[in-house]
């Protein structure tokens, strides 16, 4: 295989629709738009104009609350902590902790501290120390033989 021979799978790459550019595309003129009319033309607001009555947007209560201060954590799996000690990448005989979780690449970032939950089984005997879990997986945890620690921060919440 030479350099001049590579090519894209068929189907990868989608050329985009060049409207407006000429009778040749076939999508020249009025761009595939039809003729006149507020459709015609940009920055329509169809959708949200009501023709000067309150639109429907601000007739309707708004809903809900976002808690400015919430704590984001970042979460793992009992299923992907029994894969990565599977595949080498956890020593199950040392106390695992968030700084090796992310050193490991289970997760990408600690956030506000990473909570285990129960989803997959564990086998390993694990010794864990994080932020925060859920009852299953501290149960499942030492169901296995390990212990699962959880910060005492996140216990006062």
């Amino acid at each position: 295989m030479k350099l001049n021979e590579l090519r894209d799978n068929p189907g990868a790459a989608k050329k985009s629709k060049r409207v407006a550019r000429g009778p040749g595309s076939g999508k020249g003129k009025t761009a595939g738009r039809g003729i006149k009319g507020q459709k015609s033309r940009s920055g329509v607001t169809i959708g949200g104009y009501e023709g000067g009555q309150m639109p429907l947007y601000r007739r309707l209560p708004k809903r809900g609350f976002t808690k400015p201060n919430a704590k984001s954590y970042a979460v793992v799996n009992l299923g992907q902590l029994q894969a990565f000690v599977d595949a080498g990448k956890l020593d199950a005989k040392k106390e695992i902790t968030e700084d090796m979780l992310v050193a490991s690449g289970v997760v990408r970032r600690k956030l506000d501290g990473v909570r285990v939950l129960a989803k997959g089984e564990i086998k390993a005997k694990l010794k864990l120390a994080v932020t925060g879990a859920s009852k299953a997986a501290i149960a499942a945890v030492e169901k296995a033989g390990g212990a699962l620690s959880v910060a005492a921060a996140a216990a006062a919440e």
